[in-house]
């Protein structure tokens, strides 16, 4: 088992979502971003990550320093059930290679159909294949 599949299977298993997973070069650090639906609390990060260093310690994950928290404000927007959970709220997007001449759009997130993002820009509505979206995140509201 890889050990982000490892990981997603525990923090789910523990109630949470694997909003993202990062690693340093040798995979020295690790971090792990969790997330529920009303929040992620100090308490939840301390309770993930002690799970997962007893789960490290049996699974013989070497490593030196883990990391875990919350995806922030600006989330990631990973996975495609993200794109219609969060349907409705702002978002900048980045596409691998230009779509329509250009590589980055913003906009409030109208979900997904068929694999294809639904974006309504300022003046237009932009119809974005997923598998061609290089970055997504939300744009926090202050």
């Amino acid at each position: 088992m890889q050990l982000v599949e490892l990981i997603e299977q525990a923090v789910v298993g523990l109630g949470y979502e694997l909003v993202d997973f990062e690693t340093s070069p040798r995979a020295r650090l690790l971090r792990v971003f969790i997330d529920r639906p009303e929040g992620v609390t100090i308490d939840d990060c301390t309770v993930v990550s002690n799970h997962l260093s007893r789960l490290f310690v049996v699974e013989n994950v070497d490593y030196d320093r883990l990391e875990i928290s919350s995806p922030g404000l600006d989330r990631p927007l990973k996975k495609p059930a993200d794109f219609e959970r969060f349907a409705g709220q702002e978002a900048q997007l980045r596409m691998r290679l230009p779509f329509n001449g250009q590589r980055n759009f913003s906009g409030v997130l109208a979900g997904l159909k068929n694999d294809v993002v639904l974006l309504q820009g300022a003046e237009v509505a932009y119809e974005l294949p997923l598998a061609q979206i290089e970055k997504a995140r939300l744009v926090p509201k202050f």
